[in-house]
């Protein structure tokens, strides 16, 4: 199957991004000096811009504004040969207050703005072409009911669902979980989602170092039915399968390793994860899960050589010349 056959739909925010950069993230009260640049982000489009990069045939769903950050989107998305299908928002662009320090960590304020004002009757009119994907990914910084929606009309027409719940202060029901094929939060959504949905109090600074029967056991609790996939940053990514959904893998749990790289912002990383793992799941379905995920942590790496968010998602061709014969 040709990549250009790989449909993905997204759904999901659209934000514009200020980004300071500086020595160490500021403490409260404190004044530093540093860099500031704008670009486009929002989960969702950070999402689908990697899908899009990594091959895939993309439509997002997602709320703008009738502003310059709306105007923004619409023009990004053509560039990348994404099939936009926004709600005109009479609110203003989403936009995202993002910290970044010399060691590539980040701290990060959000303004839903139009995001918040996505609706699941807009949505369900997008029946059709959620329909007609093969794999609809979302995540939680649109309003939890038109994601649950998206789900719901994916899983009714028999399209695999991919679900990231992030951020972790977000709503998310057992109804939204229950909707969803593969689930990928990383330490702190995990964490988060144990605690509200399993009872289980975990540290998320623990789970890296955490036994594997152990960490299978709290995703089997989690998420019975489904995959779990935890990221777990420089420490790669655990996977937990249902024992009869092993989708190729030769087991049902098992970690995969990061690549070494230089990271200069980890800005949309997950996101790159995300977007690129949807990309590789519609490309071949068939295909060990393990091998989907090999590569998407492989593109998430590379986004962190690059400073920003969607801006940051490497093409294909760049992926292939960075990764070739590996």
């Amino acid at each position: 199957m040709s990549s250009s056959a790989a449909r993905v739909v997204v759904v999901g925010s659209f934000n514009v991004d200020h980004v300071w950069h500086s020595p160490a993230l500021p403490r409260p009260g404190e004044t530093l000096q540093g860099e500031y640049r704008s670009g486009p982000g929002g989960k969702g489009f950070n999402q689908v811009v990697a899908a899009a990069r990594a091959g895939a045939q993309t439509a997002f769903v997602c709320a703008l504004g009738d502003d310059a950050g709306g105007a923004l989107a619409r023009q990004l998305a053509d560039t990348d040969g994404i099939d936009l299908q926004d709600l005109r928002s009479g609110s203003p662009t989403g936009t995202a207050g993002i910290y970044v320090d010399d060691d590539g960590r980040n701290c990060i304020v959000i303004g839903a703005g139009a995001n918040a004002d996505l609706s699941a009757d807009f949505v369900s009119a997008r029946a059709g072409a959620i329909g007609g994907a093969r794999i609809v990914l979302a995540q939680l910084e649109s309003p939890v009911e038109s994601v649950l929606e998206a789900m719901r009309l994916a899983r009714a027409a028999g399209v695999r669902t991919l679900l990231n719940p992030a951020p972790a202060n977000a709503e998310c029901p057992r109804e939204l979980l229950a909707v969803a094929d593969v689930v990928t939060p990383n330490e702190t959504e995990f964490t988060t989602l144990l605690s509200r949905h399993a009872h289980e109090e975990v540290d998320a600074d623990s789970l890296v170092a955490l036994d594997d029967a152990r960490l299978h056991r709290l995703c089997r609790t989690l998420l019975p039915r489904g995959t779990v996939v935890v990221t777990l940053g420089a420490a790669g990514c655990f996977v937990s399968h249902r024992e009869d959904k092993t989708r190729g893998d030769a087991r049902d749990h098992y970690r995969v390793a990061a690549e070494r790289v230089e990271p200069i912002d980890t800005t949309g990383a997950g996101d790159a994860f995300n977007g690129a793992l949807a990309a590789s799941m519609a490309r071949d379905a068939e295909a060990p899960f393990q091998a989907h995920v090999r590569y998407a942590t492989r593109y998430a790496a590379l986004s962190t050589e690059r400073e920003g968010a969607a801006a940051a998602m490497p093409a294909q061709g760049d992926m292939e010349r960075r990764f070739a014969g590996r």
